[in-house]
């Protein structure tokens, strides 16, 4: 069993991600011991939205397109309308996300961070949740939806909300202390 304090994290997001789904993982994987890295479109910081306004920056530690996969057991993308809607046309970031699921690691989307998913075709056969107002888009590219805080399938974690936001850390938690997930691809959404 891997020990969290050896663990590499990496979240990846850009302007307008939702406040609390970066900074509440960020500061509590941290708190329970992982390395954690922000990689950004440009490696500068990104502003988030807090609620119905532009919230604070956070600093980024790398570029996108730097992020070498194997230096990390998971990746966190948080959500927010504007974040994911921005990074899934954008093809460093859909492919980021398509290494780390082909490479085993364990990647953790939350509210509409699934969107990356998707895009990148690795949703199709699995179990999986999102914000309420995807979940048309979800089933659409084959995802069997639920409604529930947490949904796991094989190291892919989904969440619905902030208020999942608890649950979805020590989710992430939990499976980096198992490790790596051997897993079957998805098929081509």
């Amino acid at each position: 069993m891997p020990d969290i304090k050896n663990a590499k994290i990496l979240i990846m997001a850009t302007h307008g991600f939702e406040q609390s789904e970066l900074e509440y993982p960020l500061e509590h994987l941290k708190k329970a011991g992982a390395t954690v890295h922000v990689a950004s479109l440009d490696g500068k910081p990104i502003k988030g939205w807090d609620e119905k306004d532009w919230g604070k920056s956070v600093d980024a530690d790398l570029k996108i397109s730097d992020v070498r996969v194997d230096d990390y057991i998971a990746l966190v993308l948080p959500g927010g309308q504007i974040n994911p809607d921005l990074l899934r046309v954008e093809e460093n970031a859909v492919q980021l996300v398509r290494n780390f699921v082909t490479s085993d690691k364990i990647v953790a989307a939350i509210c509409h961070a699934p969107w990356l998913l998707i895009e990148a075709g690795v949703i199709k056969g699995r179990e999986a949740t999102s914000y309420h107002s995807i979940r048309t888009d979800m089933v659409n590219a084959g995802a069997k939806w639920i409604d529930a805080e947490i949904a796991i399938d094989n190291g892919i974690i989904t969440s619905r909300s902030p208020k999942d936001l608890e649950a979805f850390v020590a989710k992430i938690i939990e499976e980096v202390r198992e490790g790596e997930h051997h897993r079957q691809s998805a098929s081509a959404a």
